[in-house]
């Protein structure tokens, strides 16, 4: 199936599995994909991913994260930069989330990094979502 926002149907898939209390998701896999589930993992806010090989395409297979009474750890998530309108931003304007308790997503020339990774290596780039 052809998507024109990869990554907004990547959050939008996590969240309809969080929502429906799913233990796992699977999602087409990219190097762009990979990165914010590498993220997610090192932020605490899923337990693990993996790749799974596939004929047409590979999968990444999320393994979600729940509290003892089943709350998601992911309670949201935004799209911020989309193909019709890019949002960029400098290192001093990087966005903090909920007060610091949340975490932007940026697309920068060292890679895809959190937003605090980010403003720590004096980067700026696109922003492109926000999850807390």
């Amino acid at each position: 199936m052809s998507v024109n926002d990869p990554i907004a149907d990547m959050l939008t898939r996590i969240r309809n599995a969080c929502m429906a209390h799913h233990d796992s998701v699977g999602i087409p896999a990219s190097k762009m994909k990979l990165a914010i589930a590498d993220i997610l993992k090192r932020e605490g806010f899923i337990k693990d991913y993996s790749v799974q090989e596939g004929s047409p395409f590979d999968t990444i297979a999320i393994t979600l994260k729940y509290s003892d009474d089943r709350q998601p750890a992911i309670t949201g998530l935004k799209r911020v930069s989309k193909p019709g309108l890019r949002i960029y931003t400098r290192r001093a304007d990087i966005p903090r989330v909920r007060g610091g308790l949340g975490l932007s997503i940026l697309s920068t020339p060292k890679g895809v990094l959190a937003g605090h990774d980010a403003w720590q290596q004096h980067v700026g780039g696109e922003v492109l979502c926000y999850v807390w």
